[in-house]
């Protein structure tokens, strides 16, 4: 009876470490799909378009992908959410123009930077939200627990309106119901290119020079981090970056750092 229990308990050990194999596509030809949590709505950096997500963000990530020999699978996502769902599991990689800032280290690692960028106001033709001091008593829209949101809560005087993702926020904006929308620039430019007949302008913009944008995975994936910051550091060196950023950014200049031989924007966790 005991003989014949050690052979059960060999076989299924075995078998768990077979599976193991397969999933981590060694041995067995099979390459590992990883979800990736992404939004919709935030061209050129993130969107959908004719069914296949795209942008800066997911076409650099797809390139990532193949050098380091796994398969990806975008799911659109709220904001809100995206950070937890990447910490817990839901999602391997969070790509999402997301800002590495200290408060979300907390939660997720990041890879190295592959942007940097900026905030902007977008506001009614006149309407004269040039500085932050102009913000008083100002219905703000932004997507809920991003940058902007943070930035524009610290603003004194100003009424935040949070929203789920930017086109509703945009409509608000449209409508009059909001005076301002907060926005990274190269979104919010993109709305304009796209609504011409709108009356909208930037106002205030201010650059986020220090919290680089970054993919995010879990504090635990090291191995992934790993990768994710390989592929990008070839993709910086052999001017692939470059080349997918100009695709998508037409006018914004590509940071010194990422162009073809540069030394990359690193980014620094806590607790990695």
């Amino acid at each position: 009876m005991r003989s014949t229990l050690s052979k059960i308990a060999a076989f299924v050990t075995s078998g768990a470490l077979a599976l193991t194999l397969a999933a981590c596509g060694s041995d067995s030809g099979s390459t590992t799909t990883l979800r990736v949590g992404t939004l919709s709505d935030a061209p050129p950096s993130i969107y959908l378009e004719n069914g296949r997500f795209t942008g800066y963000d997911n076409e650099l990530l797809r390139d990532i992908a193949k050098r380091e020999g796994f398969e990806v699978e975008f799911v659109g996502t709220e904001f809100a959410g995206l950070l937890a769902g990447v910490a817990n599991g839901k999602f391997d990689i969070g790509s999402s123009t997301i800002s590495s800032t200290e408060a979300r280290k907390k939660t997720v690692a990041f890879s190295n930077g592959y942007n940097t960028g900026f905030t902007t106001v977008v506001t009614a033709k006149g309407a004269n939200l040039k500085d932050p001091a102009a913000f008083a008593g100002k219905r703000l829209g932004v997507v809920q627990g991003s940058v902007q949101d943070e930035f524009a809560g610290k603003t004194a005087g100003a009424q935040v309106v949070r929203f789920p993702d930017y086109n509703a926020g945009f409509a608000q904006l449209k409508n009059g119901t909001l005076d301002g929308w907060v926005v990274p620039q190269d979104i919010g430019q993109k709305y304009l290119d796209q609504n011409p007949a709108v009356p909208l302008e930037l106002g205030y913009t201010i650059e986020d020079k220090d919290t680089p944008s970054a993919f995010a995975v879990a504090k635990k994936n090291a191995d992934l981090l790993n990768k994710l910051n390989d592929g990008l550091a070839k993709a910086v060196a052999d001017g692939t970056v470059a080349r997918i950023y100009a695709q998508f950014y037409r006018t914004t200049p590509l940071s010194k750092e990422l162009q073809q031989g540069g030394p990359g924007l690193p980014v620094k966790n806590v607790g990695v």
